[in-house]
């Protein structure tokens, strides 16, 4: 072929590979504009407008490796890619934003997989997975990190010999209180410190081993740094009298402690560097012979672009003709059924769980001589982003709750009548006192605990067609001087109405149109 035949044909791979790469954007528009819109609203994924960028530039990188190659489409990827949208199909059902948007963009690679094949897909390997850091990820290790940096800040305070009383996350000393929320997690550092991380083992090493390496040391790093940094702050509030680090201040010491200890980190990987090989011309002549044996027929690059957006088209039509199918008019649901031998008894408490808004609510409190229980049944249908059951939003106190807040939270399993009911138990804290809460969920008919169960469940019924009945079941007690007798009173109120709970919940579920 000669050199005029030659560019042709490179130019056209580009056109069907680019069209191929763009076609997610505009198929799945509402996922990428989500992923945006996070990106917009939290400063802890701001760094997501730079990764595309980044991957373009390491994709430019490789631009004369790649002018070497020819493209040889692989057809099984398209299975690869169909399961993809299958994931992101069940995320869009169980509306788990973060599960979508990571299947969304894991179409991008698998995609390139397909229509140009592995022998230049895994020259761009990297960029091309670069891409997942632009998925907002990271709330689930919220709570594991605030744990964590109260455990590490109380710990190095008892050994300075200062008095420290704690209280879940939230600890005083003589000087004055402090509480781990959010902010001080460090989920903001972890996330930087792990991006930065893997890229800077791209571009500085060649062996797996030591990127690897660095990676895990990217992760611990920031860690064991937020400990020491929420430590620091403490420190400097407790000898200041609590002038400093207790405002703005606060924010700037920590981001001006991670920004050290990200270049002593860079600068301690920069002695195991591998400086990457040069690109010769004997490379490009190694290279022209092996991709020569593997040019595909012409019709094959349109074709697998052309099959590659069919499948990618498939999913948000079936979910868009399943969203279209349910109901317009929603019935409201009637908790009123319920029937409880239990004395009916004024409110022992103020707290009420901070959820979103339910299609139908009922709370109640009951005694039975000196036991005293409280329930709350929120029920859900036809969810939406507004109204759902299994949500972030959905918490028994909100992080910055001035009257109310968790001191403890744990799985739990009781034995109640001849079957053992999976729970999560935690304890508040509020003006009325301590309260226990025990919580579940009824989801497709039956009692579970976990919330991607919940969400695996909800996505199975609306596949299916069926309705999406659900609710958040809450029975609690005061906590006064033993937290087992909170847990009799609930054992024996639920002993006796469980069975009740459970008919008046289907009741609904049977009687929706």
């Amino acid at each position: 072929m000669n050199a005029q035949g030659l560019a042709a044909g490179r130019l056209w791979t580009m056109l069907v590979f680019g069209a191929t790469l763009l076609a997610p954007f505009v198929i799945y528009f509402g996922t990428a504009r989500s992923i945006v819109s996070i990106w917009n609203s939290s400063e802890t994924f701001a760094h997501g407008y730079i990764i595309l960028p980044i991957s373009l530039y390491l994709v430019w990188r490789e631009r004369h490796r790649i002018a070497q190659m020819s493209p040889y489409p692989w057809w099984p990827a398209l299975l690869a890619l169909a399961a993809c949208g299958f994931g992101w199909l069940l995320a869009y059902l169980g509306d788990v934003q973060v599960v979508r948007q990571y299947a969304f963009v894991a179409m991008i690679p698998v995609a390139a997989v397909a229509v140009l094949g592995w022998r230049i897909s895994w020259q761009l390997a990297f960029p091309l997975l670069f891409l997942l850091f632009a998925v907002p990820f990271g709330d689930i290790f919220i709570d594991p990190l605030i744990n964590l940096t109260a455990d590490f800040t109380v710990a190095a305070v008892e050994a300075t010999g200062i008095p420290i009383l704690r209280q879940g996350n939230s600890f005083s000393l003589p000087s004055g209180d402090w509480s781990v929320v959010e902010a001080c997690s460090g989920v903001r550092y972890l996330i930087s410190s792990v991006t930065l991380g893997c890229l800077y083992a791209y571009l500085t090493y060649r062996s797996w081993k030591r990127r690897l390496l660095f990676v895990l040391f990217s992760i611990a790093v920031p860690i064991v740094a937020n400990g020491a940094r929420a430590f620091m702050i403490v420190m400097i509030g407790h000898f200041s009298g609590m002038q400093l680090a207790v405002g703005v201040d606060h924010l700037i010491y920590g981001w001006l402690f991670f920004g050290i200890v990200m270049f002593l980190m860079f600068w301690i990987g920069s002695f195991w560097r591998e400086d990457n090989k040069i690109f010769t011309g004997s490379d490009k002549l190694s290279m022209n012979s092996s991709s020569a044996a593997q040019t595909a027929p012409r019709w094959q690059l349109p074709a697998a672009a052309v099959a590659t957006i069919i499948c990618m088209m498939i999913w948000p039509a079936y979910a868009y003709y399943l969203e279209n199918s349910q109901p317009a008019e929603v019935a409201q649901a009637n908790l009123s059924s319920l029937h409880v031998q239990w004395r009916e008894d004024k409110p022992f408490t103020t707290w009420k769980p901070n959820f979103l808004a339910p299609n139908a609510e009922l709370t109640r409190f009951y005694r039975k001589g000196e036991q005293q229980a409280g329930m709350t049944l929120l029920y859900y249908r036809n969810q939406h982003d507004e109204s759902e059951l299994i949500n972030t939003q959905n918490r028994l106190v909100r992080d910055e709750d001035p009257s109310w807040r968790r001191l403890s939270s744990s799985g739990r399993s009781e034995p109640l009548g001849g079957r053992q009911l999976a729970l999560r138990e935690s304890q508040l804290q509020g003006p009325s006192g301590k309260l226990l809460v025990w919580q579940w969920y009824w989801v497709d008919g039956g009692f579970i605990v976990s919330d991607y169960q919940g969400k695996l469940l909800q996505a199975k019924v609306k596949l299916m067609r069926q309705n999406d009945d659900s609710a958040s079941v809450m029975v609690y007690a005061p906590v006064t001087e033993d937290v087992e007798k909170a847990r009799s009173s609930l054992r024996e109120f639920l002993a006796e109405h469980l069975a009740a709970v459970e008919s008046a919940l289907s009741l609904n579920r049977r009687n929706q149109p």
